[in-house]
């Protein structure tokens, strides 16, 4: 592990050619990657980009939530992000009275900021590699149990010894497949409020048709506050607290970019699979993505239905639909680019030369023989069971919502078989009920349900399908459809007066009633089988395929020294660069590099929920009433560049060659979300919606002057 180090530390530092591909580690930026930068014009150092002796960008980065990016930009603790990843917090405080969805909202002073309960933002303080602290102790020990604990009580000691009497916490992340570990330090604030956001029509402008898609014209932000106690360190939320002052905040550049500046993404980019072998892209391309295709639109049909024709539906499955259509319609465009650059193919070749070249040098690849053989074995062992756990998520566990309440109240229906339920448990019964019921509909569930179960029923029978729905399928063949509608609204889980009514009286017999409940039986006997089935069979087979993955990487740098290696994303910080710059999807298609608000309203159509306008927007397009923000009078609202983006990096800071703030990533082009497994710097784009048009809806849609008087802008 020490040479293998050693020489991926020498390959960093050698390379004389770098492609804009990849997503690199803060820490490694000195050297070849940093000149290449500057070659492609960026004017800072490295040490503006990560420091630990000074504020640097870093201190304005901050992962949001549970899986965006956010950036700070004011030195009251303003933080910008998507529209769509503050989505969940829109909508949780709209209501038919205030539908903020609808009409937007803006905080015209501090007091009527909101709250968001469970909402985060989370900063990195310090990024170490500690590989051979974290490995010491392992050397020559195969008993895995072992190798867990040493790993463990090393992970424990590092941790400590960076935030041993801090609030500091601290996470060791794998890379190259666990030939790299590297600590990241951390400090997270949990009082986090809502200070603006656009109408839907604004902020998801185009909707599930334009998702994905260039050219885009989508003003996709929303604006939050990071609040800290008196000492300006994180606490819990209390009216007591104050805006939190960060350690650094962007810029704001009204200058405006052209085709080919320099582009730098800097944000948490979620999972990438850039190293997999032709057979692990072939089974997604043909067998994962499709089948999970299939379910979601099933699932799509019915809550899109059923929001058209239901205000009160549209706003309680407002959220939910856009997470469940963000991800389908990802897998379509991932499948079409794959397939449009012959991926599966081009993956084939490559390990026809990589056997080449082992064929050559057999005794300088001696430890690697019939490892690709190997891999291609274990890729046909879990690919079943993988495809068994794709149904189990997408069906049984994100398909309906009454069958995850059920699976929630398990724990609770288990502790009656044994005891009474304390005052603690009854108060947390009844918050999990208040909050699911707060954004649930029966018929538009129950529809959800009928649609996506007969999938499961027909799917392939082997060891990994559940019986109970081998079961359910052949005592019910020429019924089924009645059947699973009796399952569903014969259920006390769709039933809300009475689910809330009976565990506010009589809690342990409500619970105890579940036990003899269709959906309750059905969502416990395929939480079982996928417990104690289907996870452990895909762990022990995907440990295996980690074990081989890890040694194929090893394989391949050794093989080709003389390319450019990063490590795959895995929600950790990274910096991506590249170059703004239009693109050709197909043939006889070129699309420029930006789009104006003349498009959008070329798009305009006010029967349509996806393409409608606010009238005010109307208004300042036809008065062309732009101020500082247009260019040469036009009001550009989104751009594409080739920065090497993921899931992720939504919300994250866009930056010019000086590290000032032009836009904000929100999406990829379609073909282009093949780049979490094949980036093509011809075809994968990434999209953001120009700074400038953040600030003209702010100013002169929103009339929120006291959130630009806090911002700090160049360029005027």
């Amino acid at each position: 592990m020490k040479k293998f180090s050693l020489f991926a530390g020498v390959i960093l530092i050698t390379l004389t050619v770098c492609s804009k591909e990849g997503m690199w580690i803060p820490i490694f930026l000195e050297g070849v990657i940093m000149n290449d930068m500057k070659l492609n014009g960026f004017q800072l150092s490295a040490e503006d980009i990560y420091s630990i002796n000074k504020e640097s960008m870093k201190d304005a980065v901050v992962r949001f939530g549970g899986g965006c990016t956010g950036e700070m930009i004011s030195s009251s603790g303003l933080l910008l992000t998507n529209h769509h990843c503050g989505y969940g917090q829109i909508q949780s405080h709209s209501s038919l009275k205030n539908d903020y969805l609808t009409n937007g909202f803006w905080a015209m002073n501090l007091k009527e900021e909101l709250p968001n309960p469970g909402l985060s933002a989370t900063f990195i303080l310090r990024i170490e590699d500690v590989t051979e602290e974290y490995l010491a102790g392992t050397e020559g020990i195969v008993e895995k149990s072992r190798v867990d604990s040493i790993l463990q009580s090393n992970s424990n000691r590092i941790i400590k010894s960076y935030t041993a009497n801090s609030h500091f916490e601290g996470f060791i992340r794998s890379f190259f497949n666990g030939n790299q570990f590297i600590l990241f330090i951390t400090e997270t604030f949990t009082d986090v409020r809502l200070v603006g956001a656009p109408p839907s029509s604004i902020g998801k402008f185009g909707f599930d048709t334009d998702n994905w898609v260039w050219p885009r014209h989508t003003g996709d932000f929303s604006i939050f506050r990071i609040y800290a106690g008196k000492d300006n360190l994180p606490a819990e939320y209390s009216e007591e607290n104050i805006p939190y002052k960060p350690g650094y905040h962007f810029p704001i550049s009204l200058e405006g970019y052209k085709e080919g500046d320099f582009t730098m993404v800097y944000g948490f980019p979620y999972q990438t699979n850039e190293y997999l072998t032709s057979d692990a892209v072939d089974f997604l391309v043909n067998v994962s993505n499709p089948k999970k295709i299939e379910i979601r639109t099933k699932k799509l049909d019915v809550l899109n239905e059923r929001m058209m024709n239901s205000e009160e539906v549209r706003i309680k499955y407002a959220a939910k639909q856009s997470s469940t259509s963000n991800a389908w319609k990802k897998w379509i465009g991932q499948n079409r680019g794959l397939n449009r650059n012959q991926s599966i193919n081009k993956k084939k070749e490559f390990e026809n030369k990589l056997k080449q070249k082992i064929a050559v040098y057999p005794d300088s690849f001696a430890a690697f023989e019939g490892l690709q053989e190997r891999l291609e074995e274990s890729y046909k062992s879990i690919n079943e069971v993988a495809l068994a756990r794709d149904y189990y998520i997408e069906i049984a566990y994100y398909g309906s919502d009454a069958m995850r309440l059920a699976l929630s109240l398990k724990p609770f229906v288990e502790k009656t078989k044994k005891e009474n339920l304390s005052k603690e448990d009854v108060l947390k019964l009844d918050k999990i009920l208040k909050s699911y019921f707060k954004d649930y509909d029966a018929e538009t569930d129950g529809s959800v349900f009928k649609a996506i179960m007969p999938i499961y029923l027909e799917s392939e029978d082997n060891f990994y399908k559940p019986l109970c729905i081998k079961e359910l399928k052949a005592k019910n063949s020429s019924n089924i459809n009645e059947k699973l509608r009796d399952i569903y609204f014969n259920s006390i889980v769709c039933k809300e007066s009475e689910m809330l009514e009976s565990f506010k009286m009589s809690p342990g017999k409500t619970l105890k009633k579940l036990t003899k409940d269709e959906l309750y039986i059905l969502a416990d006997e395929l939480s079982v089988f996928y417990k104690e089935q289907i996870t452990p069979a895909y762990n022990t087979l995907s440990m295996e395929l980690d074990n081989l993955n890890k040694e194929y990487i090893n394989l391949i740098r050794l093989a080709f020294p003389d390319q450019n290696y990063y490590p795959d994303a895995n929600g950790t910080l990274r910096v991506s660069y590249g170059k703004i710059e239009g693109m050709s999807p197909a043939d006889a298609v070129k699309y420029n590099y930006y789009t104006s608000l003349e498009g959008v309203l070329s798009k305009y159509d006010a029967t349509s929920y996806e393409f409608n306008l606010p009238q005010r927007l109307i208004e300042l397009y036809e008065s062309k009433d732009y101020d500082i923000y247009a260019e040469n009078g036009e009001m550009r609202v989104c751009f594409v560049a080739s920065n090497h983006t993921s899931g992720g990096n939504s919300g994250s800071p866009v930056l010019n060659s000086k590290g000032e703030l032009i836009g904000l990533n929100f999406d990829r082009n379609w073909e282009g979300t093949m780049s979490d497994i094949n980036y093509d710097i011809n075809q994968c784009r990434n999209i953001s919606v120009d700074i400038r048009y953040v600030l003209f809806i702010v100013d002169k849609f929103a009339g929120a002057k006291n959130i630009i008087n806090e911002l700090t802008i160049t360029g005027k």
